[in-house]
């Protein structure tokens, strides 16, 4: 006979409760040895975790003092990436027109600039066949070869310029960065167009947001111009009730275009930016008068003021590279030269308001003859004609009252496009005598005929776009629109 013990059903009960309940603690002590492990691998990681977040800076479209406006100047420091062919920039900009919402602008990889730049193609003629989309292959023919360092200095070399036209540009550039204000301007009374010029110089030389050594200060010139733009409802100007003002919106279009144009191909988003472009070109199209031309404030009368329509023309070609659409852009440029012709006399002489006889209109022969080569006209007999003015009766000579920097602007220009005899007559006759006469600290002396070029900053603008007259733009070859 055998014995069997049988426990009680309270024993049982309180034996299956001390089985869950060891089972519960060793579940917990495994929780907590691997929550340990856990601990310790994180303060082991701890340092190798980058927790630094970006800054963000604000761009406010308001007055402000100096002290806040430095505060919120836009970042534009450019990091070299290990590769040697890339770059890259970080940038958050924010905007308070219409919105504080920050815009980032995304790393980008920025290719240095193909030196196979196409055929010689015109004066704005046509866009590139995208060598590289972080690249320059978007940008208009015309307007790659100053994005290549070696391009400039080879276009320089075969065009008759020298090693220090470039050293004065370098160092005019240099002398534009150390004066801008804290709010990206430049001048005093005429900020909006000075601001417009001396963009153009930086532009003429390549010099985007993405710069290295003068990005920042680009970058804060456009905003600027942006920020006047969408304050005034397309209009760009320091003083609304002031003849100048024209001058000012026509200088400051063409600067802003010429930014937008390089920034859609860096993918450099700047906010409003082409906002502001559609908006201003727009007004100078709407804005013209019912003779075809333009004049002070854009008034509806039968004025067609020669040097008002210069700026006009010069600024739609910039806005016709940007790819925007504008209203009817090509009656308005197609009536505006056909009214610039109406103002030339039979010698070839191009007048103020009309027609004159006068050998030595220099200046405004030369902005008509600019004005035909621009949109592909540069075989044209108006463009030819004026040329032939310009070449036989103009001065370079800084004690020479007949001497003016305004018209030297657009001479530099017309006469490098015409080229031939006209070119090294011309190129002999500025060159060395604009080289004398930069003063060390980088900006130009005044000359003795002051009218067209008064301030420092508009007489450095000028002297600074002649002497990058060699690679800015490639010479016309008598193309049609």
């Amino acid at each position: 006979m055998s014995l069997h013990a049988h426990l009680s059903p309270e024993a049982e009960a309180r034996l299956e409760a001390q089985k869950r309940a060891s089972m519960l603690s060793s579940v917990f002590v495994s929780l907590l040895a691997v929550t340990l492990v856990l601990l310790i691998l994180f303060f082991i990681l701890l340092p190798a975790i980058d927790l630094s977040t970006p800054s963000i800076v604000t761009y406010n479209a308001g007055v402000e003092d100096e002290e806040q406006l430095e505060e919120r100047r836009v970042s534009t420091k450019v990091q070299q990436q290990p590769s040697a062919r890339s770059s890259s920039m970080a940038k958050v900009i924010a905007s308070s027109l219409p919105s504080p919402t920050a815009i980032p602008v995304p790393e980008m990889d920025t290719p240095n600039p193909s030196t196979e730049f196409g055929s010689g193609d015109d004066f704005g003629e046509g866009w590139g066949s995208g060598e590289g989309s972080g690249g320059f292959g978007g940008i208009p023919a015309t307007m790659r070869k100053r994005c290549s360092k070696g391009d400039r200095l080879d276009r320089l070399t075969r065009n008759g310029g020298t090693k220090e036209c470039e050293d004065a540009v370098i160092k005019a550039l240099d002398w534009f960065q150390s004066t801008q204000k804290k709010d990206g301007s430049w001048g005093g009374g005429h900020r909006v167009g000075m601001t417009g010029i001396a963009l153009l110089a930086y532009l003429g030389h390549c010099e985007t947001p993405l710069s290295e050594k003068y990005g920042e200060t680009v970058q804060n010139a456009i905003v600027f111009l942006v920020d006047v733009n969408m304050k005034n409802k397309g209009r760009l100007g320091s003083d609304f009730k002031s003849n100048a003002w024209v001058y000012e919106h026509a200088i400051a279009t063409y600067a802003l275009a010429e930014a937008y144009t390089f920034c859609k191909q860096l993918n450099i988003n700047i906010p409003n930016l082409r906002q502001a472009v559609q908006n201003a070109g727009q007004l100078i199209i709407n804005g013209q008068n019912p003779a075809g031309g333009w004049t002070y404030r854009f008034e509806e009368n039968n004025r067609n003021d020669t040097s008002v329509m210069g700026w006009c023309l010069q600024a739609l070609k910039a806005c016709n590279h940007t790819g925007i659409e504008f209203r009817n852009m090509r009656k308005c440029v197609r009536d505006g030269l056909e009214a610039l012709e109406r103002n030339q006399a039979p010698n070839g002489a191009i007048g103020y308001t009309g027609p004159t006889q006068k050998d030595d209109g220099t200046t405004l022969s030369a902005v008509g003859a600019l004005c035909f080569q621009m949109w592909e006209k540069s075989s044209s007999s108006v463009a030819r004609k004026a040329n032939d003015v310009v070449i036989k009766n103009i001065k370079c000579d800084w004690n020479d009252p007949a001497t003016d920097l305004y018209g030297h602007y657009y001479a530099s220009q017309a006469m490098i496009n015409h080229g031939g005899a006209h070119w090294k007559k011309y190129n002999a006759l500025f060159r060395d005598e604009v080289l004398r006469n930069q003063n060390p600290d980088g900006s130009w002396k005044a000359p003795k005929n002051e009218h067209h070029a008064k301030g420092v900053h508009l007489r450095t603008a000028f002297c600074t776009l002649m002497l990058e007259v060699y690679y800015r733009f490639l010479p016309g070859t008598g193309g049609k629109m």
